[in-house]
């Protein structure tokens, strides 16, 4: 009871994804926060509780569906969290680096280009769940440094 209890207070992002309006969005802030506390970590130690993140994230996600009853429940917002994570790799943590990785990784988590609606559509387990955000994170944290490139950001 209490592992289940914990798992979902971990799937809804402490609980963020109960907001009754737009809980990916704030579920991402959330990520902001995190990418915040962890941006002194070296890279190699980000990409290591990246890694235990998305387990985890995997793990609460399938105990989640269940206790809400639906394949991709709108309170499960640890898949925003991960994605937003992935999409802050390898980036600065300021104020406008954070504001434009969290624009890019809202639009590709809600646009969905390809394979993220594919992988979204198909993948019927807490992997899918978290998976299309981590994508989401992968092609925004690509489009940052590609116009990073070309804009001093």
């Amino acid at each position: 009871m209490i592992l289940k209890k914990l798992a979902i207070f971990l799937a809804t992002g402490l609980y963020v994804g109960y907001s009754p309006f737009a809980p990916g969005t704030f579920g991402t802030l959330l990520g902001v926060i995190i990418c915040y506390l962890l941006s002194s970590l070296k890279p190699s130690t980000y990409g290591i509780v990246l890694f235990f993140s998305f387990i985890i994230a995997v793990w609460v996600s399938s105990i989640a569906t269940g206790f809400f009853s639906k394949k991709d429940p709108g309170q499960i917002v640890c898949d925003e969290v991960v994605g937003y994570m992935v999409a802050f790799f390898l980036i600065p943590f300021t104020l406008f680096n954070a504001i434009i990785v969290f624009l890019l990784f809202r639009f590709f988590d809600i646009v969905k280009p390809f394979p993220i609606r594919t992988i979204d559509e198909r993948m019927d387990n807490s992997a899918g769940i978290v998976l299309d955000d981590v994508l989401a994170g992968i092609y925004s944290n690509i489009v940052f440094h590609f116009i990073s490139k070309f804009v001093a950001l």
